[in-house]
Order: structure tokens, then sequence, then C-alpha cells
């Protein structure tokens, strides 16, 4: 049963109860009277169904309205609201007409201006009129100015201003601020006589130093007029604090919630002889790092008991992650059990089902990849013998937790680069060994290094190998970063490493996402560098391609027959060539530091010297400089995972944007990362003391929609 559905039914006894203001929180915003279809539509864009969504909708900023600034007083860049009288209003002839006022106090004077107006604004905005106007301070030609500004004209110049600072929500079209405020102020003035149920006792508030869940919400919806502006905006306000330690501590709960209830499934005991790891030892041709050793003890420990392995691996491009978790698999194939391991793309599999049939097929063990379509004979083939048990090894993408799928007796799952699948699906594929009544273990491993505070925030049901060696014999990558327009010189290096006997990549990167896109600006360059090195055979692949001819193009490559292989960033992972010793990556500007460290782990995996230019178009903004500079400097990953956070924050670095995997209302894990230690004892003494409060504090922040399910 999904742990929010377990919230949910532990919820309802407690919203039967008399306590007005949560019925009243649950509410459905279209139960609510006068409110247009319309309008619930748009809410609807924003995740708003229920009062209590738009309670917590908070502001993204304020602009301050409660104080008059005289004309003389104010500042270029900064919004301010003025009045005064209108000593001019002229309609400024041309192409298209505009309309032009001048606004003058005691103090001073500011042009309006209006490119787009209406009858109804020119009738009102006339000589000697008194106006009030609200805007952005900007440098006019002559004198300051404020371009298309909010306004109204006084009746009463002496006319009420506002109490509090004025929110700005996130909001989508059609959805208007006023609409926003109105519904909002709408359902404060109905919690005015009730407080919002705290879930914190008194002693935890005091732990935490934070005001109550009442004081903050009222706070951050109406602040006083001498509210912080500046700290409200940076997210440190107090008030803010406490909704984003709420939030993280609702996610934390959960995911110990979950880590618990896992102890209490039944896994299947994988502990044998390790007669094929010893097999496959006498036969690999490297000796294992101590980083390897330690991590393979922690595996096959771990799979050895009778509760699901949860194991987060982690370790730098080249570090030998595949190796380790090979051990997993001849540990559970052994005892008789099968594997599935589930990658990101096509291409990947492809690579994964080369190396692991290279490597385990001598023993005796059947390595198929599960195609996502094609030949349906092959793929009805490879289903009948997954569920009869005749294949140990099943490789594939997305495709295996597919209902169709069924597995004799899944023991071990392995995930490659995780942050590429959302929750959702890496949950189902563990359902599929539920069938046999127990719970397969899991290893989930990823090359881009996670900082331990955000480890724990988004794994934190999860223990964390990593590997932090890599394989001795690897040289060093030469990074330089050269602009597009010496283009020449790259061409030449190209042509003197293929005469070597050296092959090169060359990697297309496009700002759109489109696999169409992509694919033609690789065609473009291959067309290109086919006329520029006529002597070179070049092989193109992209996302686009069928599985059958990536792979024939990728097999040429790897066996030589392909000196320069153009592609997109799909090679970004699993590559292996160890004869490819340049790589040049095109609008290097363009990409984050861990994917750019990524892409450049395709080359140097040999002893050979190896080199990565990252060709870029100029003038570089700061970021860009600051992004290039690094992967100049350092090979570290965990440094550049690092930078590559603070640069771009934990959303890009950890995948959010992909469904199913974790994302924040109102907590940032890169700014509130100081909250987590105090998440962490809340949660233990919510556990062992307050237990009634966490469904709750679950419920309130991650409802029916929650990612953390039972497996």
């Amino acid at each position: 049963m999904p742990l929010s559905t377990l919230a949910n039914k532990k919820y309802t006894s407690y919203l039967n109860c008399k306590n007005k203001e949560n019925r009243f929180l649950q509410t459905l915003i279209s139960d609510l009277e006068e409110i247009k279809p319309s309008t619930i539509k748009q809410l609807a864009k924003l995740g708003l169904y229920r009062v209590q969504d738009l309670l917590f909708h908070l502001p993204q900023r304020y602009q301050d309205k409660t104080r008059i600034t005289p004309i003389g007083n104010l500042q270029i860049g900064t919004e301010a609201l003025i009045q005064g009288k209108l000593t001019s209003s002229y309609i400024y002839p041309g192409r298209q007409s505009s309309l032009f006022c001048c606004l003058t106090d005691n103090t001073g004077s500011i042009s309006l201006r209006f490119f787009h107006f209406s009858y109804w604004q020119k009738k009102l905005l006339i000589l000697n009129a008194h106006i009030r106007c609200f805007g952005e301070i900007r440098q006019g030609a002559k004198s300051l100015e404020l371009i298309h500004p909010e306004w109204m004209v006084l009746r009463d110049k002496d006319g009420s201003i506002e109490s509090h600072l004025t929110p700005i929500y996130p909001t989508t079209n059609g959805l208007s601020q006023t609409t926003l405020r109105y519904l909002i102020q709408r359902i404060i003035n109905e919690l005015n006589t009730k407080e919002i149920e705290e879930n914190l006792s008194t002693e935890l508030l005091k732990f935490i130093h934070l005001p109550s869940l009442h004081q903050a919400i009222s706070y951050l919806h109406q602040p006083p007029p001498d509210a912080s502006i500046a700290l409200l905006t940076e997210g440190k306000h107090p008030t803010q604090q406490r909704l984003a330690f709420d939030e993280l501590l609702a996610h934390r709960l959960a995911l110990k919630q979950l880590k618990l209830h896992s102890y209490q499934l039944q896994a299947p005991v994988l502990q044998a002889s390790r007669k094929l790891i010893k097999q496959f030892l006498t036969i690999f041709p490297f000796a294992l790092t101590q980083a390897q050793q330690r991590v393979t003890e922690e595996i096959l420990g771990d799979i050895a008991k009778n509760t699901p392995m949860q194991r987060l691996l982690q370790g730098d491009v080249g570090s030998g992650k595949t190796i380790v978790a090979a051990f997993g698999v001849l540990q559970a194939v052994e005892t008789g059990y099968q594997a599935a391991l589930m990658v990101p793309t096509e291409l990947l599999a492809e690579q994964h089902l080369a190396v692991f049939q290279h490597w385990v097929s001598p023993l005796g063990i059947k390595v198929e990849r599960l195609p996502t379509k094609g030949n349906i004979k092959a793929r009805r083939q490879c289903l009948m013998e997954l569920k009869q048990g005749d294949i140990h090894l099943i490789i594939g993408t997305h495709v295996l937790f597919q209902e169709e799928v069924i597995f004799h007796n899944l023991g071990l799952v392995v995930i490659d680069e995780q942050h590429r699948f959302g929750v959702t699906q890496r949950l189902a594929l563990l359902e599929k060994g539920q069938g046999n009544n127990y719970c397969p273990h899991q290893l989930i491993m990823t090359a881009t290094p996670i900082p331990r505070t955000l480890a724990m925030a988004t794994y934190g049901d999860f223990n964390t190998s990593i590997i932090d060696q890599l394989p001795p014999g690897r040289s060093p990558i030469m990074t330089v970063a050269i602009p597009d327009f010496r283009r020449n010189e790259v061409i030449i290096k190209i042509r003197e490493a293929c005469r070597e006997g050296k092959q090169v990549y060359w990697v297309c990167t496009l700002v759109e996402e489109s696999e169409t896109l992509q694919a033609q600006a690789a065609e473009k360059v291959a067309s290109d560098l086919n006329q520029l090195l006529p002597e070179l055979n070049i092989g193109l692949v992209h996302g686009r391609l069928k599985p059958q001819e990536k792979e024939s193009v990728m097999t040429d490559f790897r066996v030589g027959n392909i000196k320069l292989l153009v592609a997109t960033t799909v090679i970004e992972v699993g590559v292996d060539v160890p004869n490819a010793s340049l790589m040049v990556i095109e609008n290097a500007e363009r990409l984050g530091l861990s994917q750019l460290h990524q892409l450049r782990g395709r080359v140097g995996r040999s002893t050979e010297r190896s080199y990565c230019i990252l060709l870029y178009h100029g003038p570089l903004s700061k970021l860009g400089r600051a992004r290039l500079d690094c992967l100049r400097t350092t090979q570290d990953g965990f440094e550049i995972a690092r930078l590559d956070l603070e640069l771009r924050g934990p959303g890009i670095l950890l995948g959010t944007r992909q469904t199913g995997l974790i994302s924040y209302r109102v907590a940032n894990l890169l700014r509130d990362q100081d909250l987590l230690a105090k998440v962490d004892q809340v949660a233990d003494k919510l556990i062992a003391q307050y237990p009634h409060y966490i469904p709750k504090i679950i419920y309130r922040w991650l409802g029916e929609g929650s990612r953390y399910k039972d497996v």
C-alpha cells in the first residue's frame, strides 16, 4: 500500500473531527461560492485544487505600495509609489502614437510614457489631474521616467494607501494577480478566527527557533510595511524558513517511513559460495581498486540479508561502477535468481549488452536486451524466456517495467544513471518481484556525484557507497577552451590525431531539447566535416536513428572502421572506446558542468594522452566562462558537481525536471541546506515521541500525489 495512502487513511479520521479549520482547508476550490469555471481551470494549471493549495501558494516577490516616495528622492532601478499633478499630457505623433505625461510634486518631476493607450486613458490622463503611480524608475533621455506604470486618478489627493506589502504570486496566462490576491485574502479572512493547526509541539518549536505555522502563513501573504523585502527576496526570512523547514521535514519523514517499511519486507537471500565471482575474476584482465573492493563487499553484504538492499552507488566517470554491479548480478544468478539492469537510452542498453555478454557469457550466464520495438517475434521470445527463467540478466530501458514484462524470480534490480528516471519508474520495476511475495534488492548508480546534504534530502531511504578512486593507468585529460572562429585549427588537430591512429568524437549540442533539431545539426556538421576531411571515414549517431543503425555505427567506431564520430549528447554515458583520445564539444558554453564532465569522460579511457576541446561561441557570459574555467582546471567529479550545484541549482543536477522526481514548492536545497541537520533531528523526535503528527505533516505537503510509495 502506498505510504501516501497510509497517510490518507490516518488523515481521514482526523478530517472527520470537529475541527472546522482543517475541513475548510481541504475544501475543493470548485466548491467555493462565486468562483468562475474559467478561474478554476486556470488555478488547476498551477496545481491549485483545494483551499490549502491556495494558502501555500506563496508570493515570489513583493511590491512596496505602503508609502509615497517624493519624486526628488527616487532612485534609478527601484520600484516606487509616487503621486502628484500632471503638468503636461500630450500624444506624440509617429508611426505608432505614444502618450506622454509629466507628473510633478513639490520635490521634482518625472515622465510617464505609454506606447499603447486607450481612449479612456487619454480622457483621464489630462492636464492638472492628480495621479498616483507605481513602477520601476528608469533614466530617460532628459529625465527620470516610468514606462507603462500602474496608475489611478485620485479623486481625493490624500487617498488611502496599502497597509501591507503587495504580494506578487506565480501565475499563468488568464489568471490575474488581482484574482489570486482576492481568493487568498478571502481564505485568510476565513481563517482569522481560527488558528492553522500547528503540527509541531511547543518543545520542537523552541528547538527550531522559528515562528508558528499560522504566523508564517499570515505574514508571507500580508507582510507589514517594515518587512525586509531584501530578506524575503532571498527566501531567508524566518517565516519562509519555517515553511521550508516543514516541507523538508515532510519529505524526510516520508523517506524515513519508506526505509522503515522496507525493513518489514522480505527479500531473497542472495548468499552463495561466490563461485561465479571467483571464476570471473580469473578471466577479468584488470585488478580491482581498493574502492571497488570495499563497495563490492558492502553490496554483497546487503544482498545476503532478507531485507531489501537499497543502496546508492556514486562514482566518477570511469571509476568502474559497472564491474561492481556485475558482482551483484553474479551473486544473484548463482543463488538462482534473475537480475535486471535498467538504463536511460537504447544506445546505453546496447553498450551494456555487449559488455556483459563479453564478461559473463563464458560462465554460462544468458544475457539479453529487451527492445522497445522492432522485431515482434524476437521480443515475444525474449519475454517468454524471461518469464520461464531462461534469461539470467535482462537489460533495457523503461520498457522493463511495462505490464507485459513478467519475471520468473527477480532478485536484483540495478539502475544506471538513476537521475534520468522518475522514482515511480524505479518503484514500478521493483514491484516486478512482488508476484513471488518478496521485494528485489535494489542498486542505483550515478556518475553525477551528489553532495552529502543533497543526497540525504533526496535519497534518504538509501545507504550510500562511493567509489572515490580511479583505476590505475588512466591518463589525465588535457582540456582546452577555444573560440569557434579558430575552428580550422581544430580540424588540423583532428587530422593529425587520426593519422597517428587515434579516433575522435565531435559532439554537437543545441539549446533546444528537440531530437529532430539536434539530429539536423549533427547531420550538417557531419556533412561539413566530410568535405573538410575527405580522407577520413566519418560516422554519425543521434537520437533519431533506429537502434540497429546506432549500434552498427558504434560497432564500426569501436573496431576502428570509423575514425571520426559526429554525435549528439546521446553518447554522454556508457560509451567506451579506449582508442578514442580526442573529443571536440561544440557550443560547450551551453551545457552544464556535470554534463560536460560526463561527455569528457568518453575519452581518457586508456593509458594514451587524451584531449578535450571545448569549442565555444563568444562572447562568453560570466556563467559560461566559470563553467569552462572549471573544466579546464579540475577533473574531480565531486568538485565539479559542487560547482554545478552552485551555478545551476539542485533541480538540474538531480534531473528534477523529469516526472516523478523530487521537487519542492517552498524549500530550496541549496539555499536551505543548513536546515537539514535540524530537520533530521526533528524527524527522529517525531517518530519517537509524536508519531500521530507524522501523517498530518506528510499529507499537508505531499498529499495524494506523494512520490513516496511502498514497494
